[in-house]
């Protein structure tokens, strides 16, 4: 990426706060604006699905995973036709201005005192393919601005950007629910929608003053099921995607204790939305501080490696504290951790494992895991987790089962990570052959 130079004040002091030159700091803000808006868009939305879920049951909230992992599947092909055919530079802010929609037209359907279980249904299926989607759509696209060795530098700072949008959208939703309703909430994730396809086509004006902007925006053409033949040919990607798969296995035997323990101590659905928006907000606090002043200064000095290796070691103890103990305090101390630091490690970590390949690989295969793997694991790990349940495991039993899927998932860590800190990758994601050979 080339970018003009600036002096200003902003640019001294975000490059004494990160590692950012001068020339990337046009760049670097309109990225962060955009995640921003984002993900406070989506994060103020998200207590009023997790809201949904205590409401109609852990059980159908399960069964509605298998829905939400057919949803993920089905909508590969029409990003695969879109991306074959339309430019970047339209598709982008045209996708936030379809959520906001959405958004809106559920927030009618929403409103009152009671929620109506079949558009809540819509909602919570809706949000969770289109989080993963939005996200793995704006990381392909920083993947083509930044170059790898940026990645490392700078998707830190990046990332701080929605985890700032992630603290703010739920702390408006922590103070306002109880006067707007779970409507208003939902129109509230909509203006933030909205001006991000505002931040999207600042961003896209900077792409597009590069020398290859003109071929690069361009549709990428191929095939609308590119991206799972991708992902079969090259163990790395494969690695990613399994990678991804223990991220949900984790995820999900988490979530569903925290729903169960959320329901019996927090009878009221206000109070239930109240708290899940202050698991965000806090959640989000220690991640911007991490983002900032650690992401990429670990990935700098101790690898990508350290990123995607040390938070499963760590979820390994977690899940036994969890187990020994069983109570929402630690349950609380566990989530927060797991995902302050997923969202300031592990996630820039596994976007970075991306970057050595190529334009169509980062968009077909990358959105290939992003969205339908990562939603299929969920809809199985949901469903595993209600057998378990149903012959008899306890919480104990289930956290030391997470404890076991976390051990598996750092060893798999170690070996992507390895692969991408000694740039054994090629663009396609195979083993590149030495220099000279």
């Amino acid at each position: 990426m080339t970018a003009t130079t600036t002096t200003s004040p902003l640019g001294r002091l975000l490059s004494k706060l990160a590692p950012i030159e001068p020339r990337e700091v046009s760049a670097v803000v309109a990225a962060f604006g955009l995640f921003f808006f984002m993900w406070a868009g989506y994060f103020s939305v998200r207590p009023v699905r997790e809201t949904i879920a205590t409401i109609i049951g852990r059980d159908q909230t399960a069964d509605l995973w298998i829905i939400t992992s057919i949803a993920s599947i089905a909508i590969i092909p029409t990003f695969g036709f879109i991306v074959a055919r339309v430019r970047r530079s339209i598709f982008l802010p045209a996708m936030y201005g379809f959520v906001a929609l959405v958004l809106v037209l559920t927030g009618l359907a929403l409103r009152g005192e009671q929620i109506d279980p079949a558009a809540g249904k819509f909602f919570y299926v809706f949000i969770s393919v289109v989080n993963l989607f939005l996200l793995s759509i704006f990381w392909s696209f920083l993947l083509e601005l930044f170059d790898s060795g940026q990645s490392k530098r700078l998707f830190g700072v990046i990332a701080a950007g929605g985890s700032a949008g992630a603290l703010t959208g739920p702390l408006i939703s922590d103070v306002s629910v109880s006067a707007i309703g779970n409507s208003g909430v939902l129109f509230v994730g909509a203006a933030s929608f909205v001006i991000a396809i505002l931040c999207q086509r600042v961003l896209l004006g900077i792409w597009r003053d590069r020398s290859k902007a003109v071929t690069e925006d361009r549709p990428l053409g191929g095939n609308i099921f590119a991206g799972i033949t991708l992902i079969l040919r090259s163990p790395y990607i494969l690695g990613i995607a399994l990678f991804v798969v223990f991220i949900s296995a984790v995820n999900t035997l988490l979530y569903f204790e925290q729903l169960r323990l959320v329901e019996v101590n927090y009878p009221e659905i206000t109070d239930r939305t109240r708290i899940f928006a202050r698991f965000d907000w806090i959640v989000q606090t220690l991640t911007v501080l991490s983002q900032i002043f650690l992401t990429g200064r670990i990935a700098k000095r101790f690898g990508v490696v350290a990123l995607v290796t040390a938070i499963p070691l760590i979820m390994v103890g977690g899940f036994i504290a969890l187990a020994a103990t069983g109570t929402l305090a630690v349950l609380a101390v566990v989530v927060i951790g797991r995902r302050a630091m997923e969202y300031a490690f592990v996630r820039p970590g596994r976007e970075m494992l991306w970057s050595p390949l190529d334009k169509e690989t980062k968009y077909k295969a990358k959105n290939t895991v992003d969205v339908p793997v990562y939603r299929g694991a969920d809809a199985i790990s949901a469903q595993l987790n209600k057998l378990l349940e149903g012959i008899g495991w306890g919480p104990a039993a289930l956290a030391m089962l997470g404890a076991g899927v976390a051990a598996v998932w750092a060893m798999l860590g170690l070996w992507l990570g390895r692969r991408f800190d000694r740039g054994e990758v090629d663009e396609r994601g195979g083993r590149k052959k030495p220099e000279g050979s």
